[in-house]
């Protein structure tokens, strides 16, 4: 099937949750044809939409994809949108084994086979790697630590695709999200909650004061809408030059700051705004 040669063709995994569905329509909307990837491809198919279904964890089912995408008449895209994740949260303590390999497996696993097998295609078209991490991945909050480490293990593949694909003319981009308005949090709660139902009481117990505190400073974040992330990939995809970290949410601006800060005086920051300066210690 002959491809149509005027529309550019773009790779978005993770195309039925909201930053990916919201990216989908706004990069059709631009003139983009997408290629919409998620794991039961339950993206609806239109002249400019063509979805795709493959795990990002399995690399057999991901060259598959990229069989199709041949098959279709792309040899080359204009960019590939990492975009495919998870959240792990709670105390790391509590954490089963089995979700912190999720964690790693979706997010940092994931990310790399499907850099790996649509390379070839974007060296092709001289296109744009898009990689979307977190604002945790420079500064890491408390019961955030699976998934701030597995956004800044993202971080650090791209600090490094983006030096090692700068000479075929690939760009590297990382959008930065801050809090979304997105499902994502109430699944990431929901499993850390059944993840403490299977916890002893008396470790769960120790650690509920602090998590208290946590969860009311979250609560009083504002989520901003899934299109603003959409309209930073867009834009990042159509510039020419385009920079190398995009952030989105205005919680990020704090965050930008404590990342630069000496990690004593941050952690003093975090604890006072997460409320944990108030959580009695445990003697």
């Amino acid at each position: 099937m002959a491809s149509d040669s005027k529309r550019p063709a773009v790779l978005v995994t993770g195309a039925g949750g909201g930053i990916g569905a919201a990216t989908v329509r706004a990069l059709a909307d631009k003139g983009f044809r997408v290629y919409a990837a998620s794991r039961n491809g339950e993206v609806a198919a239109s002249a400019d939409v063509h979805p795709l279904a493959f795990d990002v964890t399995d690399r057999g089912a991901i060259e598959a994809a990229a069989e199709q995408v041949l098959a279709r008449g792309d040899h080359a895209l204009a960019g590939v949108v990492n975009n495919a994740g998870l959240i792990v949260q709670g105390p790391l303590e509590l954490v089963p084994e089995a979700e912190l390999r999720r964690q790693f497996d979706v997010n940092v696993i994931g990310t790399t086979l499907v850099t790996q097998t649509f390379l070839p295609f974007l060296r092709a078209g001289k296109g744009t790697l898009v990689n979307l991490t977190a604002g945790t991945a420079r500064a890491a909050g408390p019961f955030y630590a699976p998934i701030s480490a597995s956004k800044a293990a993202v971080q650090s593949l791209s600090d490094a695709l983006r030096l090692e694909l700068a000479h075929f003319g690939v760009s590297v981009v990382v959008i930065e999200p801050g809090a979304m308005d997105t499902t994502i949090f109430t699944k990431a709660a929901a499993a850390a909650e059944k993840a403490g139902a299977s916890a002893p009481k008396e470790l769960v117990s120790l650690y509920k004061a602090p998590q208290d505190a946590v969860a009311a400073s979250m609560a009083k974040l504002k989520p901003s809408s899934p299109t603003l992330v959409a309209d930073a990939i867009v834009k990042a995809l159509s510039a020419k030059k385009p920079k190398a970290r995009y952030t989105v949410g205005p919680d990020l601006r704090l965050l930008g700051l404590l990342s630069r800060l000496p990690l004593r005086t941050r952690d003093r920051l975090v604890a006072g705004v997460t409320g944990l300066a108030k959580v009695p210690a445990v003697h």
